[in-house]
């Protein structure tokens, strides 16, 4: 399974706005200057994000976007299924082998797993000392 740009920028959105939880609304406008990304093309990703409950958008001036839950209660999973689909390294539902069908299965569960353990608060909380056993990302 290859995470497309539509996964990595909605995460990349996702981190932004959980390290700023708690100061209000946030513009798409500077999530897309801090980061060098087309402020469009994130427009088109917030939507979904939107819909799915993860973020609410607030209208007028001083509007934006802000998380709908605590960084704490949003998974990597969450933002990752709803922006790129199931998570499935392959359709295994066809394989005749019952062998290589395991080996799938357990393989989309493994990332399932990493996928869903792994919270916004984890994410924005690593440090580039090594000390990050279960921090992937640094935003």
């Amino acid at each position: 399974m290859k995470i497309s740009t539509k996964g990595r920028y909605g995460l990349t959105i996702m981190m932004d706005l959980a390290t700023r939880y708690g100061q209000g609304p946030i513009p798409l406008k500077r999530v897309a200057e801090r980061h060098d990304l087309s402020e469009h093309y994130l427009e088109q990703l917030i939507a979904p994000l939107r819909n799915a409950g993860l973020v609410r958008s607030i209208r007028g001036a001083y509007g934006g976007y802000k998380l709908a839950k605590s960084p704490e209660e949003i998974t990597a999973g969450d933002i990752i299924r709803v922006l790129e689909g199931p998570i499935s390294p392959v359709e295994f539902t066809d394989e005749d082998n019952p062998a290589r069908r395991d080996l799938w299965k357990r393989i989309r569960d493994a990332i399932a797993t990493e996928l869903d353990s792994t919270t916004l608060a984890m994410l924005i909380q690593f440090s580039s000392d090594g000390n990050n056993e279960n921090y992937m990302f640094y935003i």
